[in-house]
């Protein structure tokens, strides 16, 4: 038993994390919602529960341990997803929102548009208490370590202690999905040094410098860091053989093997952090086998608690927001 966020209240509540469900919108795929269903029939031969909101008739009979909800319904490619969302209740991603909402199920999926999945999440799920943003974490497997980027794409802009937060964040799904002792954080920008970087860099920096001294934040921050990990990668997959040093055709065996280490499928594509519950956006043009790697990694994140990892560690650094929070659509549109 751990704890976990309320969808109603906010308020923290003991949920069986022994065996979640997990919600899946199958809908916006480039292969079609066939393809989503597959990809979940392979995740629930893994023991994972799943519940399918879609084309009934595109999904076919469902595997055991899924169970699939009729709504043919997609906003995915809507140009207005804050609207869509608000007036679509027949939509599978509002649908699949207002199920996790409601405690049918513990995570969500998202086949479909990021940006669908974000406005259903803010107005169904709720954004977790005390969180500015929510923040989309994409894990990076490099043969040099496991990189995590944060945000890729939830908010097209940021304060400093949205940064703190993502730190915060990142860390925690480290922790509990990917399996990292102890994560290490950097800041991206242009140069290691403190003062590098434009003026909201340099506040971030100064902030998560001041949180590290002081003790007790749940991973080792390592200051600024250059984007250069994967051109390393890449160099170092080619000069590991003799038949790569040589180039030219002989090079694409020697990078084969560092492309299937950085297969994002095995992934499962981004996590959608900050809502009271986890959500894994997959890339539309996966395929079943990335699709089955969402399912799964959703699944694990609501058993080992993400959210609640989320929530505790930013409760004991002193980096929640105080402040009441307006109304959820804020967050996709406000220029805090």
């Amino acid at each position: 038993m751990a704890l976990g966020a309320s969808p109603s209240s906010g308020l923290w509540h003991p949920v069986d994390q022994a065996a979640p469900v997990v919600a899946v919108d199958c809908n916006g795929a480039d292969r079609g919602p066939a393809e989503v269903a597959a990809g979940a029939a392979l995740a629930a031969a893994r023991g994972v529960r799943v519940v399918l909101f879609g084309p009934a008739a595109e999904l076919g009979e469902p595997a055991a341990n899924v169970e699939v909800v009729d709504a043919p319904v997609s906003i995915a490619k809507s140009d207005d997803p804050v609207s869509a969302a608000r007036r679509t209740a027949e939509a599978s991603i509002v649908q699949a929102t207002k199920a996790v909402a409601a405690g049918r199920a513990q995570a969500l999926v998202c086949a479909g548009g990021t940006g669908a999945a974000l406005a259903a999440g803010l107005f169904n799920i709720k954004r977790m208490h005390g969180i500015y943003r929510p923040a989309l974490a994409l894990p990076l497997p490099l043969p040099r370590g496991a990189v995590t980027l944060l945000d890729v794409g939830a908010s097209a802009e940021a304060r400093r202690e949205h940064l703190v937060q993502f730190a915060f964040m990142g860390a925690a799904l480290a922790s509990t999905v990917l399996g990292v002792a102890r994560p290490r954080v950097g800041l991206l920008s242009n140069g290691e040094e403190a003062g590098r970087g434009s003026p909201l860099v340099v506040e971030a920096h100064a902030e998560l410098s001041r949180r590290a001294d002081a003790g007790g934040v749940p991973f080792e921050w390592v200051g600024n860091v250059e984007g250069d990990d994967v051109i390393g990668a890449i160099r170092d997959a080619a000069s590991t053989s003799l038949r790569g040093m040589l180039g030219g055709a002989l090079l694409r065996a020697a990078l084969r093997g560092f492309r299937e280490q950085i297969d994002p499928e095995l992934q499962g594509g981004a996590y959608l952090l900050g809502l009271r519950r986890l959500g894994v956006v997959p890339h539309g043009r996966f395929t079943r086998k990335g699709f089955a790697e969402a399912v799964v990694r959703a699944e694990r994140g609501a058993r080992e608690d993400v959210v609640g990892q989320i929530q505790r560690s930013l409760a004991d650094a002193g980096a929640l927001r105080e402040a009441p929070m307006s109304a959820p659509v804020a967050s996709l549109r406000e220029t805090e």
